[in-house]
């Protein structure tokens, strides 16, 4: 409890307010449409999944935020990790950055309701896989490293039956279907920007699992796919 009270500084607090409430709303703030729906529905979607994964999550592995929160301190996170973990948190903003440019300007072409149905429910998938790997993964770091003073072990339980990286999933499926959902084409730019970044970022945290963590080329051999069952 001590080390999670010197972990919550008015500084963390600041960002992850800035994260979690300030980002989801860009669309509304940006465009000044506040009868627009869509974009209410994907900012409650998106704050309380957050909420609801990390109360979850802290309850099932309590060190598990406190590890995430030092996600920027720890010296022996894999260098090219700290280029692609901002840039995919960055990336994630610019997408919602354009789409609220987009419905202020009139950029892009509605999609049809059928479609941002399908975008909507896709989203809602991408939250829920994600949120699964990360209730049952304790060693769900913010940054790619081999976590020696945790025990880390492989995980193969719950959603990793099936992908072996289902939080980069989730991630994908929200990315690739935000723009469907929030009517703007021009947001597939970021979004494919920074889908780009997470599939760079899965192939070099998969092939140092399988380099350093023990036990982690067996369970390669067992779960084959790294994000796209059938795929990759």
């Amino acid at each position: 409890m001590e080390e999670e009270q010197k972990l919550l500084t008015p500084r963390v607090v600041l960002q992850v307010l800035l994260v979690i409430v300030v980002v989801p709303l860009l669309p509304l703030l940006i465009s000044w449409r506040w009868n627009w729906w869509e974009a209410w529905a994907y900012a409650i979607i998106c704050i309380l999944g957050f909420v609801i994964s990390r109360r979850l999550a802290a309850r099932r592995h309590p060190d598990l935020l406190i590890e995430r929160a030092r996600m920027l301190r720890h010296e022996d996170a894999k260098p090219w990790d700290r280029v692609l973990a901002p840039l995919a948190g960055l990336g994630g903003a610019l997408i919602v950055i354009v789409v609220g440019l987009d419905a202020r300007f009139g950029w892009s072409s509605a999609f049809g309701h059928p479609a941002r149905l399908t975008a909507l429910a896709v989203i809602l998938a991408g939250f829920v896989l994600g949120s699964l790997a990360l209730i049952e993964n304790r060693y769900f770091s913010g940054m790619v490293r081999i976590q020696t003073e945790r025990d880390h072990r492989v995980v193969s339980t719950g959603p990793y039956r099936w992908v072996r990286h289902p939080g980069y999933a989730g991630a994908l499926l929200t990315y690739l279907a935000t723009p469907v959902f929030l009517n703007s084409g021009w947001a597939f730019l970021p979004a494919a920007l920074v889908s780009a970044a997470l599939i760079i970022r899965t192939w070099l945290e998969d092939r140092t699992l399988q380099e350093e963590l023990e036990g982690y080329r067996d369970y390669a051999r067992q779960v084959r796919y790294r994000l796209v069952p059938g795929i990759w």
